[in-house]
């Protein structure tokens, strides 16, 4: 009987293959391969193209992506993406954070052999297609899919799923799969976050009167639908404000950056927020984005660069961004942490 031209065929491999390994991969949103216009294009078209990430009529959609979107944003997004790129690596910061990430998870678990770390990117490379295959080809029979977002949202969490279900459809022999939940209020994440706001706070000459908490904004509209993202990033706000104490947490505000086209989306936003600050003679702040797990365009462009520029210019005049957990030894321990606690009764 013929085999569908569909369906991967593992079954052929060699017994050393069939070895039973268990696969963590990590999942980040993605970056372009270059800032170049159409590397930008190809990135873009690949993100906004998600149905997950823009939910409006599709055959409208096409016409707004094709037609003006992907004409016009490639070079205004090419050069956000330039004024922070890696030039030693050519690469965005987001993929150099990512695999390092990937890197020290797989050291600290340098003593199972059986568990293989590896990393991809929803949009983008390196794709989750090819790196399930990967270690698939390694020998793992178990997979957990680890997507670097600790508050759910239809637009990120959900949409990696889909993909990693996407890619399963096409093969024969299919891993058993876990994938991490998110984690708003883990104690772990929380501690590590108020950890890095109060060392980060300590090496500044100045002290702040605000601290902004910024996450990604998504349309009003997809929580009005029942996405949970606000009401988790509202979770993760008051968490970390408990751990910080009554002094620091009573100067942390919640706010949503990111919006993108003319729909309502999620308020407070953050620029509005950092305008309306200065206008009433708040003169010193600090900005964390608690929803980023690495820093990139949306941390090191939007808020470290853009929103500098909005507070300085509306009265402003001490500005300092906090930066993600990243692979810093307490971004390890929370993912380390999330992994350990996925795998129990597979280890």
């Amino acid at each position: 009987m013929n085999k569908s031209p569909a369906i991967k065929d593992f079954t052929s491999k060699p017994a050393s293959a069939q070895a039973g390994k268990i696969g963590v991969l990590l999942v980040n949103l993605g970056t372009p391969d270059g800032t170049d216009y159409w590397s930008m294009r190809r990135y873009l078209k690949e993100f906004l193209s998600d149905r997950r990430v823009i939910e409006t009529n599709r055959v409208l959609w096409w016409l707004i992506l094709n037609g003006v979107v992907l004409v016009k944003r490639p070079a205004s997004s090419g050069a956000k993406y330039r004024s922070i790129w890696n030039e030693a690596l050519d690469e965005s910061p987001f993929r150099t954070i990512t695999r390092s990430q990937a890197g020290k998870v797989a050291e600290a678990f340098a003593a199972r052999p059986d568990i293989i770390v590896d990393w991809a990117m929803r949009y983008g490379n390196p794709s989750i297609a090819a790196r399930i295959e990967a270690l698939a080809d390694k020998g793992c029979n178990r997979l957990l899919v680890f997507p670097l977002y600790p508050q759910y949202a239809a637009a990120t969490t959900a949409s990696v799923n889909d993909k990693v279900f996407d890619v399963l459809k096409t093969m024969r022999a299919q891993p058993a799969l876990r994938t991490v939940p998110p984690y708003p209020a883990d104690p772990v994440y929380i501690e590590a976050l108020a950890n890095s706001i109060r060392a980060h706070l300590a090496t500044l000459d100045f002290e702040q009167e605000a601290i902004l908490a910024s996450f990604h904004g998504v349309p009003q509209d997809y929580v009005d639908q029942g996405d949970p993202y606000q009401a988790q990033c509202v979770e993760t706000t008051e968490a970390l404000r408990a751990a910080l104490g009554p002094e620091l947490g009573a100067k942390l505000k919640l706010t949503f950056q990111s919006r993108f086209g003319r729909a309502e989306w999620i308020k407070p936003y953050t620029d509005k927020t950092v305008e309306a600050l200065a206008r009433d003679g708040i003169k010193r702040i600090a900005i964390i984005t608690p929803g980023f797990a690495a820093d990139c365009v949306e941390t090191l462009e939007e808020i470290a660069q853009e929103n500098k520029e909005i507070f300085l210019e509306h009265g402003g005049e001490k500005f300092s961004f906090i930066p993600c957990l990243n692979d810093s030894a307490d971004g390890i321990r929370v993912l380390v942490h999330l992994m350990e606690r996925e795998l129990e009764g597979w280890v």
